[in-house]
């Protein structure tokens, strides 16, 4: 097992790793856009959401993994009425990978964040 931390996302914030690596997978925690990142104004769920797939992208970075070795992720949105957006968003960043994916609408997240992500990568090792 090896637990992985990026010095280029915002530390985590309780007991866990950034990310964890077992058996040929990689499972990144859940990742908050992080401090720094408004959290009103007319664009802030698209920010948001922008900074959040960049922290997970450079985590599985740190882990040697790239977004096309994401198999699964989940997504927890604040107010459904986002999820077209999020949509968008997220076929934007990742392109013509499509990984397995759950978007789970919440009431609310951490410090008023409006979405969090957590992914699992699959790779063997060289």
């Amino acid at each position: 097992m090896n637990f992985i931390f990026s010095d280029k996302v915002p530390a985590p914030g309780g007991h866990y790793s950034q990310a964890v690596q077992a058996g040929g997978f990689t499972f990144v925690s859940g990742m908050l856009p992080g401090p720094g990142v408004a959290v009103d104004g007319p664009e802030n769920f698209a920010r948001q959401v922008r900074a959040t797939l960049q922290h997970c992208e450079r985590v599985l970075e740190e882990a040697g993994c790239k977004l096309t070795d994401v198999v699964q992720c989940t997504a927890y949105i604040v107010d459904v009425n986002n999820w077209p957006e999020f949509n968008r968003l997220y076929a934007e960043h990742f392109g013509t990978h499509k990984p397995a994916r759950a978007v789970v609408p919440v009431p609310e997240l951490h410090h008023g964040f409006l979405v969090e992500l957590q992914m699992v990568a699959y790779r063997l090792a060289p």
